[in-house]
């Protein structure tokens, strides 16, 4: 998932933390909705999650999403918008929920037929004339603006650039663009229509499927064909090119870059294809129907692993400090979690160490087999910190709460190479032959789907022919780092010390 950027020291094995965590996502005010004084006051509802009590909804699974935006050229402006969501109840509904807030909700229809809503929380309340039973198909379509403008009460998935916007919607910025089901566990596909004026391209995930032109614009369209979570929807609004290439098998990418920076950052972009052929030698096919990176001119502080568009700042690759194997490295992170987090979603936002474990893996294999970076020197650096980082942050599979107002903070360093040491434990304790199976078991069994903690722990001991239960719960959800099977020498520094 989100990944923050680390500066590295000259002639160090290991990245040195930054410090610099700069958001700049955006948000607004709270929609507007319609009150009935006869229905009974709405209450937001969730599915439960930890960390994220609020999001998700229960009663109904969605199936596919269409979303229409239209750009006015100012990134300061909402984004006139229509959201059409079908999905298929799961109980009978007196009312039905969906996560959206910030941006003016103008009205509702379910199959057609207009519809009271309020809002509730972070919930929009719908009340349709008669209770859905379970087991159909619905189509719920909402009339509404997409606000780009952050207040101090929200903070949108929208990201303004320098020529206009792209989207950041992790972990729970999805509902203040759109609004849905903005869990990971309830995955659909999703059509994309952008109106943009002339001049500017819009770029989203998944594969082109037309362009309109009207005197109002140009509307591209883009299609998914797998499954994807909400939070991983990516739409990029700007004055861009797009080179496109050839990857592995044929496979199309394309990458979105400022149209001014095209031969400049077009060294980095042919790196993809040998990068993706690394990943299919460790773990097997691509599990989507194109890639590419979008260099945006933004100042986030981090990327982010959006399926098949990844999204990275442009200063990443142009300052002088970062050197080539860690820009590469960075961006295999955030390839890699195309099959961890992206193909494999997670069931909660617990099981995040998944996602974000596997995605450093990869990052530091690939900086050991490429740029002479030993794995065991960084998990040994890994391993010195861990008591500091379970403290802080709780134990890689039961990550403590994002700080008040600072959501983004559920991504502390348990989760990063916290559990890149977990996986480091793992392949101490198996051996590597099974370790690499399991990887490529994982990946295969979940395609396309979701899975937690209990469905790995469970598929590990499975192939390494014994009960890791044990292993796990203490590397997983212990206070203390468990000893480092094969490193009886190997210490966790006391919190207070390792600071």
């Amino acid at each position: 998932m989100l990944r923050t950027r680390t500066t590295p020291r000259p002639g160090a094995s290991g990245p040195k933390p930054s410090h610099r965590l700069r958001t700049a996502v955006l948000a607004s005010a709270a929609c507007l909705c319609l009150v009935a004084a006869s229905a009974p006051a709405p209450t937001p509802l969730g599915i439960g999650d930890r960390l994220f009590p609020h999001l998700g909804n229960p009663g109904y699974d969605v199936t596919a999403y269409d979303l229409a935006f239209t750009y006015s050229g100012s990134n300061g402006k909402p984004l006139p918008a229509v959201t059409v969501i079908d999905a298929r109840t799961t109980d009978w509904l007196e009312q039905v929920n969906l996560d959206h807030a910030h941006g003016t909700v103008r009205s509702v229809e379910i199959d057609g037929e207009p519809v009271e809503f309020r809002s509730a929380g972070e919930d929009l309340v719908l009340t349709p004339a008669t209770p859905l039973p379970p087991g159909i198909p619905v189509r719920i379509t909402v009339r509404h603006d997409s606000d780009p403008v952050s207040t101090e009460e929200y903070q949108s998935g929208w990201v303004p650039t320098q020529d206009g916007l792209a989207m950041a919607n992790q972990a729970d910025a999805g509902h203040r663009v759109f609004p849905g089901n903005d869990h990971p566990s309830d995955k659909a596909m999703f059509t994309f229509r952008i109106t943009v004026p002339e001049g500017y391209t819009a770029v989203a995930n998944g594969l082109p499927a037309g362009q309109t032109r009207r005197a109002a614009g140009t509307t591209w369209t883009y299609r998914t064909t797998h499954p994807m979570a909400t939070e991983l929807a990516q739409v990029s609004i700007g004055r861009s090119a797009v080179p496109r290439r050839s990857g592995p098998g044929g496979l199309p990418l394309r990458d979105v870059v400022p149209a001014k920076d095209r031969e400049r950052l077009e060294p980095w972009l042919r790196r993809t294809p040998d990068q993706i052929a690394w990943m299919q030698e460790k773990v097997g096919p691509y599990p989507f129907e194109t890639y590419g990176v979008l260099i945006a001119e933004a100042r986030t502080g981090f990327e982010l692993e959006t399926q098949t568009l990844s999204l990275f700042e442009r200063e990443l690759f142009t300052r002088s400090e970062y050197p080539e194997w860690y820009v590469e490295s960075i961006m295999v992170h955030e390839l890699a979690h195309q099959w961890f987090g992206d193909s494999v979603s997670p069931r909660t936002w617990s099981d995040l160490w998944l996602n974000e474990g596997h995605a450093t893996w990869y990052e530091a294999l690939y900086a050991e087999e490429k740029a002479d970076r030993p794995v065991e020197a960084r998990m040994k650096a890994a391993y010195r910190a861990s008591d500091t980082w379970r403290k802080a942050g709780g134990p890689p599979a039961e990550p403590k709460g994002a700080e008040p107002g600072e959501k983004l903070s559920i991504f502390r360093p348990n989760v990063y190479d916290g559990s890149a040491l977990v996986l480091y434990a793992l392949r101490q304790e198996i051996g590597r032959p099974a370790f690499e199976r399991l990887q490529r078991t994982w990946v295969r069994t979940y395609r396309d789907g979701v899975a937690g903690t209990a469905d790995f722990t469970r598929l590990a001991s499975d192939i390494a022919g014994r009960d890791l239960d044990g292993f796990f719960r203490a590397w997983l959800y212990g206070e203390k780092t468990p000893p480092m099977p094969g490193h009886p020498d190997w210490h966790s520094a006391a919190p207070a010390a390792a600071s």
